[in-house]
């Protein structure tokens, strides 16, 4: 999935990565994070904005100090697991910002992977945690197959529903791919993630047709008129929203956390509570059910003969992770693009915290 900023007449500037990674470390330690949560929320967020989901990178930050200041979570959470059978686990966040809780559960997960093949950790008590593909490349950049899912807030519609219901509720799957970038699938099971209409509103730009409902239920373009998104599929929308019950069960259901319907919006208007939400997350050793050697050899010919594949007239097909790997690596060199909203939170947060935002290097 990858949510590089459509083309617009609006201004869109562009930062150095380090610039931006020691500015957002920067912003979470001077409202009070402890560095732990400080380093995962920007190594989440920086993942995002790296590899082209803006929607879920660094334009989330003055939202997560926000509600960090008013008491939604706690800036020095005592992250633990708390019950173990075999290779699961639990891990409760203590309200901590949900990428803390993410890399610690996949983590835990990686160790017990080592010793039983598989390990698989269900995350309660934690919050928003961002792009879902960051803790599944954790383990793909270890060495194992890695998977992450949670839910949020209610705001898909199900297919022929007319009210929200589930959350964008991602699911990503990440694979370690010898000599070459892992394979990652992140991927919302709505038609698109909300932050996603968030980014297009500041933008100033139109949805894709059938992504979003208005209140009624009705298809629309406006991202501000968007009440509620429409599920993976369009027609075949039972399927996606088939995929967020999945979510839903795996997030919710088994970590004994609130469903879509009963957690409070991200958006508020209330910041002070926490939101008591569900993840999961699962690694799995390459070498548990075959050899290393033939599994490297299996994902490269899988690769090799997708990416060699007959295409239709002007097309070309990709393996998941091939568009964001390679806008990861056009923003080596040109900068990370930053929307309109963004730049003018930036410039608040250090106001407010008296430091200097990240130098624009040219607009796009």
């Amino acid at each position: 999935m990858n949510d590089s900023a459509p083309k617009t007449d609006r201004s869109v500037v562009r930062v150095e990565d380090a610039e931006l990674e020691a500015f957002c470390r920067d912003v979470f330690l001077a409202a009070g994070a402890d560095e732990a949560s400080a380093n995962a929320a920007t190594r989440a967020m920086m993942h995002g904005s790296r590899l082209g989901v803006d929607s879920h990178g660094v334009r989330l930050l003055a939202h997560y100090v926000m509600v960090m200041n008013e008491g939604r979570l706690n800036k020095t959470p005592d992250v633990r697991i708390v019950k173990s059978l075999g290779a699961v686990a639990s891990l409760d966040a203590d309200n901590a910002h949900g990428a803390l809780a993410a890399y610690r559960a996949m983590d835990h997960a990686i160790e017990m992977a080592e010793s039983h093949g598989i390990g698989a950790v269900g995350i309660r008590h934690t919050s928003h945690f961002g792009p879902a593909g960051a803790y599944a490349l954790a383990a793909a950049e270890a060495g194992y197959i890695g998977f992450a899912t949670c839910n949020s807030d209610s705001f898909v519609r199900l297919h022929d529903g007319a009210a929200r219901f589930h959350g964008t509720n991602p699911l990503s799957w990440a694979v370690p791919v010898e000599g070459r970038r892992p394979w990652l699938l992140d991927m919302a099971t709505s038609a698109i993630p909300y932050n996603r209409v968030l980014l297009y509103r500041s933008l100033g730009v139109s949805l894709p047709e059938g992504t979003a409902s208005d209140e009624h239920g009705v298809d629309t373009l406006s991202p501000e008129e968007a009440a509620m998104l429409a599920p993976l599929g369009n027609e075949f929308g039972f399927k996606g929203a088939g995929l967020g019950g999945l979510a839903e069960i795996f997030s919710a259901v088994a970590n004994g956390m609130r469903l879509s319907t009963e957690i409070l919006p991200m958006n508020g208007p209330e910041f002070k509570t926490p939101r008591e939400m569900g993840a999961f997350v699962m690694a799995l050793k390459v070498d548990a059910l075959t050899d290393h050697a033939s599994f490297s050899a299996g994902m490269n010919r899988y690769l090799d003969n997708l990416q060699n594949s007959t295409t239709r007239e002007g097309a070309k097909v990709m393996a998941p992770g091939d568009r964001e790997w390679a806008e990861a690596e056009r923003r080596v060199v040109e900068g990370i693009p930053i929307d309109p909203v963004t730049v003018d939170a930036f410039a608040r947060l250090a106001a407010t915290y008296g430091l200097t935002p990240p130098a624009h290097r040219r607009g796009v």
